[in-house]
């Protein structure tokens, strides 16, 4: 059981939070934007900060991975908002049909209240503070839980938002496992977790009990195909930062790839090659991040051990691995001839090891894909529009990007989310908003309407609208 001091000042500062938004339960465009730029100013001002508590938290994290894929896109996704937040609070107008004119409809959107955020270790400050952006902009009070694997960072998270905003506008609890489970079993109006597939379950399982409705953004087994068409020679490096940004430790990072049969070897070399250009050979390389903890590196060793003892090769490059381990550091891997029914080809992978599943023809392909669960990201390599077509057709997954890794998670103007076993729920951009806010229909009847005639006593006048009604819809 977790701390009961720690429950009840999270339970405390919940009620708070719900109180103020009760009592303010639409803050205008000035104060929105305000606590917007209060997170903005929170980054510059603690941006450092962050980048060392982060790595410290890894073991070794690198500082330029955490300025771009963490910092960064939380900067670009506050600019974002402050640019377009008007045109989103404003009331959209929707078409009414013939029968209630010259009555009108608008969708209004308000704030739900209090949101729950339940951020993971892998990109604690990213995952953390995007929702919270969608959040602010639609009205809302916030309550963040990052992972107890970062507990430096969570720490610097508690201050630096204790710095920025009030008690009743963002709160971040602190602690472990049971913590996050009470937090979960919090009656929020809306609660966003990123995380595994096996945990997000158990969170949808909790927030059902006071009908709270989650966004989970989860993971899975995200295939990149490569196409006979593709061009190897850009693939292949894309793929590889792809798949060892963070040293793989990346939700919708490339799991394994789809390869032609004939274009094996062809990949391993331009891959490795990619991978010493990226960088180099030499585990002490700052580029490049640790495994997270030493659990985690274990279930990574356990994932070859089992494919070699099923007969899968496994290929470094010649790079030792007790080097890299000596260092908290994995290596990256390639791995062939994998089956079914090994564990690597079964289970998320989340590291710098990479299977590759050869394949004859694109439906080959296709059905592999759709022969498990649906995928949070997919990525496609060629030129060949229609085969390319063909697989975004047929294919069902969160997101994809065509001849590149990563890039769909970054479009502000595009929502980000799973499906099925990879998720539930979209945010980013506009999309957060309107997963965090209420749009309420309203119907505005004018002074003289025709519905008048649709009311007792019934009779001849009666008959003759509905039938001029079912004529014309």
């Amino acid at each position: 059981m977790p701390e009961l001091d720690t429950v009840q000042r999270m339970e405390s500062s919940f009620e708070a939070l719900r109180a103020a938004s009760r009592a303010e339960p639409d803050p205008g465009l000035a104060l929105r934007k305000d606590r917007l730029n209060r997170l903005g100013a929170l980054l510059d001002r603690r941006r450092r900060d962050f980048e060392t508590a982060i790595s410290e938290d890894f073991g070794h994290r690198s500082v330029h991975e955490t300025r771009m894929a963490e910092a960064m896109m939380v900067e670009i996704a506050v600019g974002h908002a402050l640019r377009h937040l008007e045109r989103w609070m404003a009331p959209k107008r929707i078409a009414t049909q013939l029968h209630f004119q010259p009555g009108a409809n608008r969708l209004l959107p308000q704030p739900l209240g209090v949101v729950g955020v339940i951020a993971p270790w892998n990109y604690p400050l990213q995952l953390s503070l995007a929702p919270v952006v969608g959040a602010l902009a639609a009205g809302n009070r916030v309550m963040i839980k990052p992972s107890e694997l970062v507990p430096r960072f969570s720490a610097l998270l508690k201050s630096a938002i204790g710095e920025h905003f009030g008690p009743t506008e963002v709160v971040v609890v602190e602690g472990d496992a049971p913590v996050a489970q009470r937090f979960a079993a919090l009656p929020f109006d809306h609660l966003l977790f990123t995380g595994s597939t096996r945990v997000g379950r158990l969170v949808a399982a909790s927030a059902a009990q006071n009908l709270t409705p989650v966004t989970l953004e989860l993971g899975g087994k995200s295939p990149a195909i490569l196409d006979r068409s593709a061009d190897l020679a850009r693939a292949a490096p894309s793929i590889a930062f792809g798949k060892l940004l963070n040293a793989g430790q990346t939700c919708i990072a490339p799991d394994y790839v789809l390869c032609p049969a004939e274009l094996q070897e062809g990949f391993r070399t331009r891959y490795f090659a990619a991978v010493s250009q990226l960088y180099g050979r030499d585990p002490d390389n700052p580029d490049y991040t640790s495994i997270i903890n030493a659990a985690h590196y274990e279930r990574l060793d356990r994932l070859l051990a089992d494919a070699a003892a099923k007969g899968a090769a496994t290929d470094m490059d010649g790079r030792n691995l007790a080097d890299w381990k000596a260092r908290s550091k994995f290596p990256p891997c390639l791995v062939l001839a994998t089956s079914a029914d090994m564990l690597l080809r079964r289970e998320e992978i989340f590291g710098p090891i990479l299977p590759i599943v050869p394949y004859e023809t694109v439906e080959d392909a296709i059905a592999f894909v759709n022969g498990h669960e649906r995928p949070l990201a997919l990525y496609w390599f060629g030129t060949d529009t229609g085969v390319r077509d063909l697989v975004l057709r047929r294919t069902v997954s969160g997101g994809v990007t065509v001849n590149d890794c990563l890039a769909h998670l970054a479009q502000e103007n595009q929502p980000f989310g799973g499906v099925g076993a990879s998720g539930s729920g979209t945010y980013h951009g506009e999309w957060g908003f309107r997963t965090f806010s209420k749009e309420k229909p309203v119907f505005y009847r004018p002074r003289l309407s025709g519905l008048d005639l649709l009311q007792p006593p019934y009779g001849a006048t009666f008959e003759r609208i509905i039938g001029l009604l079912r004529r014309l819809t």
